[in-house]
């Protein structure tokens, strides 16, 4: 299926910009961020996609499954790099959630617009993933019509995998291949065609709801704090201790303490000081919570099988 250029949203040209090259500094950045202002309601009206999409994305990967980005160019770079910020963030396997890009590793720091049109590299690149019926792949393409995406999506759809699709403009090509398609109608941009403005910011938005609202459902999140970061350095310690100190009411060097005790597992440390139960038991608390610490917590709190 073709869909040409001209008969896209996110090609059309922006009125409101018309004359960019004759405004003053001050008036081109005004436009942008009034502009940009628009993006986020545009995503609002997704809410319940996005929703049909998270469920798809927690139900796969408690099933054993994975999470693909795939995409070209901008969005393909949007992809990876929401994928590369989970294991720091959230503690999760390297191969867990993964971003592929057209034209692979070179393509994220070099323009390769061709890559974007071989629908058949797609499938070859998931296959070099070993991709199975358990995973969820979501193809992100601002146009909607990206060759490469829709290749992905078909072959997801070959292997019985989930499918979601992210795109900018209605009725998108790539929504056919999708069980769920996310549409961020974000309209013409400033700069004609320059689709990492607003439909960027847009498909940026959507894979930090997707992502953050997927680990929250996974545990990785207590309250409000990433509880599941990997304290690999000093900043990232010293954020630990503060995260220990604020939920278990304790000073950062109790907090420190605990942490060393338990290895730098912030999970294990906030249980072992919210219930006085040794490293092990909260370990035993957790796995048998589903690394959901608020219930781990509140499990141990039932007075069996303290130690």
């Amino acid at each position: 299926m073709d869909v040409k250029k001209s008969h896209l949203v996110t090609e059309e040209t922006n009125r409101l910009s018309r004359n960019i090259d004759e405004m003053s500094t001050e008036e081109i950045l005004t436009l942008i961020n009034e502009e940009d202002n628009s993006v986020a309601s545009a995503v609002k009206q997704q809410i319940p996609n996005i929703q049909s999409a998270v469920d798809l994305i927690v139900a796969s990967i408690k099933n054993g499954g994975r999470l693909f980005y795939v995409g070209a160019g901008t969005s393909g770079r949007l992809g990876v790099l929401d994928a590369s910020e989970c294991p720091p963030t959230y503690n999760t396997p390297p191969n867990l959630v993964k971003g592929l890009i057209a034209g692979g590793y070179y393509a994220l720091v070099h323009s390769l617009e061709g890559v974007e049109d071989d629908e058949n590299q797609a499938a070859v690149d998931l296959s070099e993933e070993e991709l199975c019926s358990k995973d969820i792949v979501v193809g992100i393409a601002a146009s909607g019509s990206t060759p490469y995406v829709i290749g992905a999506l078909k072959h997801a759809g070959l292997m019985d995998a989930s499918t979601v699709s992210i795109s900018c403009n209605p009725a998108s090509v790539i929504s056919n291949y999708a069980d769920v398609a996310i549409e961020a109608v974000t309209g013409p941009e400033v700069v004609t065609g320059s689709t990492r403005m607003k439909a960027g910011t847009a498909q940026k938005m959507v894979l930090n709801m997707l992502s953050t609202t997927t680990m929250v459902k996974l545990g990785k999140v207590y309250q409000n704090y990433m509880v599941d970061l990997q304290a690999t350095n000093e900043k990232l310690r010293r954020r630990a201790c503060r995260i220990v100190s604020k939920l278990a009411s304790v000073s950062e060097p109790v907090a420190h303490a605990t942490l060393l005790e338990s290895e730098w597992s912030i999970k294990e440390a906030l249980i072992m000081l919210e219930t006085n139960l040794s490293r092990s038991a909260s370990r035993k608390f957790l796995r048998e919570n589903n690394g959901l610490v608020v219930q781990a917590i509140n499990s141990a709190r039932q007075g069996w099988d303290y130690e």
